[in-house]
């Protein structure tokens, strides 16, 4: 089939990728110059199942209405907020009832074991180099912290997740270059987590998706779509329409818009998140992989020959504005724990990005409910985590074959409960 692919972020890339391992014709449209320019430029780099969850575990509500007058919370809501950023957080708030959270928590869970199998499949196949380094700690800084932690440790254990409580010595055994001087009560090791470069991957995915036959436009912006069985797709600026078989959006934020005026209507909110990039300054004084500040929500990994920093979740702000108390915790907690790792008087790369999010936490995978359309997308904080599985799902499904994933609660329709 002659395919077209909306969006050259790591999801799109990946879908364009497994739609051409299958034998399609594939053309990838971004109004981008290049792949990996947006959500999955400079993001954290996790790739960790072990943790992804639902943006909104149940009490979380009550936690950051309490924190939203603090400069330190993890959301921080803007003054610019929307009627449709306000109706996407009350249809959030209903997600994080209980019974919801738990089927949200399996499905993503059961999505990000399936994809962690296919993307190390494509690292080894395809010998993929992107900065990868096994394993996390997540760092609980009090005793409180720890028991908080207890009921969603629980749910590990309860999907098969490998994990270890260990205390601050056997934390700093593994991290060296922990700072003595920041409380540390426990820690939680992850061994089958991992970071990388996400613009790395995607970009030599990219080079894979090439040598398949993949054809991919840059500076075009994708105006309109029409449904099968003549579908087509607009560009802007473009007289005559572009004629495909299927189409595939993964157009991130810009998804919403593109389906809206053919009647599909989905509830994606732009939650934005901080990164630093600095080069390590002494490599003894830099993490060996990851680690996770449980309190203020931030990562710290080394990449190469470089450090980054990444966290934060913010609503109602432009997207050409940075907050400076966001970046600001970011160095606090960059430190907190590792006050020496970096290079910080020049050269620093800061990093606003919008994640696409959806409000009860899995991404649409499948069926947009017209025919030869087809849905990839609202993959928010965990877009690379669940890139590879998405994708995979996504071309076994064009090409009307069963995924080996189950797809329940992945599809369109979750939407209308």
């Amino acid at each position: 089939m002659k395919v077209a692919v909306i969006g050259a972020g790591v999801v799109g890339t990946s879908t364009a990728y497994e739609l051409a391992a299958d034998g399609h014709q594939v053309t990838v449209y971004e109004r981008c110059s290049a792949a990996a320019e947006e959500a999955s430029f400079a993001n954290a780099g996790l790739l960790a199942p072990g943790t992804i969850t639902p943006w909104k575990a149940p009490g979380m509500l009550g936690a950051i209405a309490k924190g939203l007058f603090s400069r330190n919370a993890p959301l921080q809501l803007g003054w610019g907020l929307t009627g449709s950023e306000l109706a996407w957080l009350w249809k959030w708030r209903r997600a994080s009832q209980p019974a919801a959270y738990l089927a949200q928590h399996t499905r993503l869970q059961r999505l990000a074991a399936y994809s962690t199998e296919r993307l190390q499949s494509l690292t080894h196949s395809l010998h993929l180099d992107y900065d990868r380094s096994e394993g996390s700690l997540l760092l609980l800084r009090t005793d409180s912290a720890l028991a908080q932690a207890q009921p969603g440790l629980q749910l590990l254990r309860d999907a098969g997740v490998a994990w270890q409580q260990i205390d601050a010595a056997a934390a700093r055994r593994r991290e060296p270059a922990l700072h003595t001087d920041t409380p540390l009560t426990a820690a939680i090791h992850l061994p089958g987590d991992a970071v990388g470069n996400c613009r790395q991957f995607t970009m030599q995915l990219k080079a894979a998706a090439q040598q398949l036959g993949v054809q991919f436009e840059f500076n075009r912006t994708v105006a309109h779509i029409e449904p099968a069985p003549a579908a087509t797709v607009s560009i802007a600026n473009e007289a005559t329409p572009r004629r495909f078989d299927a189409v595939v959006v993964c157009a991130g934020l810009a998804s919403a818009a593109l389906l809206k005026p053919l009647g599909v209507q989905i509830p994606l909110a732009a939650v934005h998140g901080y990164s630093l990039s600095a080069h390590i300054r002494e490599p003894l004084n830099a993490p060996v992989s990851a680690v996770v500040d449980e309190q203020y929500q931030i990562s710290i990994a080394r990449m190469g020959q470089r450090v980054r920093v990444a966290g934060g979740m913010e609503m109602g702000s432009r997207a050409d504005t940075k907050n400076p108390a966001a970046i600001a915790r970011l160095y606090k907690v960059l430190y907190d724990w590792f006050p020496g790792a970096a290079q910080l008087a020049s050269n620093v790369q800061i990093w606003k990005g919008a994640r696409p999010m959806l409000p009860d936490g899995p991404p649409l995978v499948g069926p947009s409910g017209l025919p030869g359309v087809w849905l990839n997308l609202g993959h928010g904080a965990y877009g690379w985590a669940l890139a590879s599985g998405s994708a995979r799902a996504t071309a076994d499904l064009v090409a009307g074959c069963a995924p080996e994933l189950d797809m329940e609660g992945l599809g369109l329709e979750r939407l209308r409960h």
